[in-house]
């Protein structure tokens, strides 16, 4: 490594509409190394990456690029220099084809496309990710866009990639295959900035952590140095260790007893997918679904909230407190008090330049059934500040836009926009999903105060530890199918892993 690092600020300072977002941020990048940054949802980490990829401009202080003072004018501009970014929600066309974004502004006058299709194949399967190139985005999950995501940035051959919680979406034999692409490139001379919440990632894959905190650094130096107790004291100045997944082996199991029967769904079946699943969930119990990717456990439950439709002929039954329902949008899902929260925030869950209370507005207005019912300004303002206060959103004002905030904080606006009307049932998919360790606990907090309210609850989550910790009993999903249930008492992560995949 030389002593001149690619990518360096100093003094840098940014601010919106007044609203400081970081401050005093000295930060440098050495060539062919990773870095990981970590902190909070709101300390600054996502808003000094976008400096370095040219999404904005430092209010004051300077950015470096091989020693040389630049100024980037756009996104193009910094990758037309050497300096991508692969963001945690997806920026790509998803009425083009996996190949055309990969190839996206590449394009050559005369490649057809079947000669994209297969260059596509093969770079993909370098980097083994199973992804038909031939396919529109607008198909893919979450994963596999991700992954989409990533080869874009790779073929771009950029010098610094920086990739925003790029794991969030992958299993973990996909991830072993990521963490195997970061090393090549490396290897090769990449520089690469890491953002993650998963601490335990941060520490094995990186180089150097830099923490931040409340738009600040707070800590930096050598990965050898750190170890997750010291990253969390940096995050969130204080020790976490009675945290949410501090230990599984220790936690104290609090089953919350089944009430009524409020769903049961009976053998249903969408093509491939989904085959012949049954399962019940129950008013007061937190019901954790775990699977991994292409295991169907999303589409069972996007089939429940009405965005998917079962099979027309042997599709199977859904029962909703006694009465066989059958929807084929979501809307009357919604006016029987079934709720889906996405996983997909940007794509499903928000409108992102619109604001806090707009959006909790919108929410209200779709849940009521009447969109003519507009409710006063004075009534607007107090619904969102109801929410921004039971889900401890952090935001200068209601008036705040959403695409302003963080990730952890647009995922309560999600939420919020969600559950306007009180429902029977909640389905949260991947609820903390690019959440820091701090908002991980709200929601989480939030999660079980409405099962104690009585509400059936369901978590998706393909991440074990968060099905552990909230779950009163645990149902797998397999090859389109429940295949085992566990009650919180029995559950541990062998028992589940094995059903998982077996």
């Amino acid at each position: 490594m030389t002593d001149t690092p690619i990518v360096e600020i100093r003094k840098g300072m940014k601010d919106f509409h007044g609203a400081v977002a970081i401050s005093d941020i000295d930060f440098a990048l050495a060539p062919g190394e990773i870095h990981a940054l970590v902190g909070e949802n709101g300390a600054g980490k996502s808003t000094l990456t976008k400096v370095i990829a040219g999404v904005h401009r430092l209010s004051s202080g300077k950015l470096y690029l091989d020693g040389h003072e630049v100024v980037f004018d756009s996104p193009a501009d910094a990758l037309a220099r050497g300096l991508a970014m692969v963001y945690q929600e997806n920026s790509m066309v998803p009425a083009m084809s996996v190949a055309q974004n990969i190839y996206l502004g590449d394009e050559k006058m005369f490649n057809g496309l079947r000669r994209l299709n297969i260059a596509a194949q093969q770079f993909l399967q370098k980097m083994n990710f199973t992804v038909n190139p031939t396919q529109n985005v607008a198909e893919l999950g979450a994963a596999k866009r991700q992954m989409v995501e990533i080869a874009r940035a790779v073929h771009h051959n950029a010098r610094v990639i920086i990739f925003d919680e790029p794991t969030a979406s992958l299993t973990p034999e996909e991830k072993h295959h990521f963490f195997g692409l970061l090393r090549r490139l490396r290897k090769e001379g990449v520089s690469i900035i890491f953002i993650s919440h998963a601490l335990e990632e941060a520490l094995e894959i990186s180089d150097r952590i830099t923490v931040m905190r409340d738009g600040q650094i707070v800590d930096s130096g050598p990965a050898a140095e750190f170890d997750r107790a010291r990253i969390v004291r940096g995050m969130i100045g204080r020790d976490l260790s009675n945290s949410a997944y501090a230990d599984l082996h220790e936690r104290d199991v609090r089953q919350r007893k089944a009430g009524r029967r409020v769903l049961s769904v009976e053998n249903i079946s969408m093509g491939a997918m989904v085959r012949n699943a049954s399962f019940s969930v129950f008013a007061g119990q937190i019901t954790g679904v775990f699977g991994l990717i292409g295991s169907g456990r999303t589409e069972m439950m996007k089939i429940v909230a009405g965005i998917y439709k079962r099979n027309t002929f042997h599709g199977g039954n859904i029962v909703l407190e006694g009465r066989r329902v059958r929807y084929r949008v979501p809307s009357p899902a919604v006016a029987d008090g079934i709720i889906y929260v996405t996983e997909d925030r940007k794509t499903e869950g928000i409108f992102e330049n619109m604001t806090i209370q707009e959006n909790i507005q919108v929410g209200d207005t779709v849940a009521t059934g009447h969109p003519w019912n507009v409710i006063s300004t004075k009534q607007a303002r107090e619904l969102a500040q109801y929410w921004i206060d039971r889900l401890k959103i952090r935001a200068i004002s209601s008036n705040a836009r959403v695409i302003e905030l963080s990730g952890g904080n647009q995922q309560k606006v999600v939420i919020a926009k969600a559950l306007t009307k009180k429902p029977r049932i909640v389905i949260f998919d991947e609820p903390t999903r690019g959440v820091d360790v701090g908002a991980i606990q709200e929601i989480h907090q939030f999660i079980e105060e409405l099962a104690d309210e009585g509400i059936a609850v369901v978590v998706v989550s393909s991440y074990l530890p968060e099905i552990m910790v909230l779950s009163d009993r645990i149902l797998v999903a397999r090859q389109g199918q429940i295949v085992e249930e566990f009650s919180a008492h029995e559950a541990d992560e062998e028992k589940i892993m094995f059903a998982a995949v077996h």
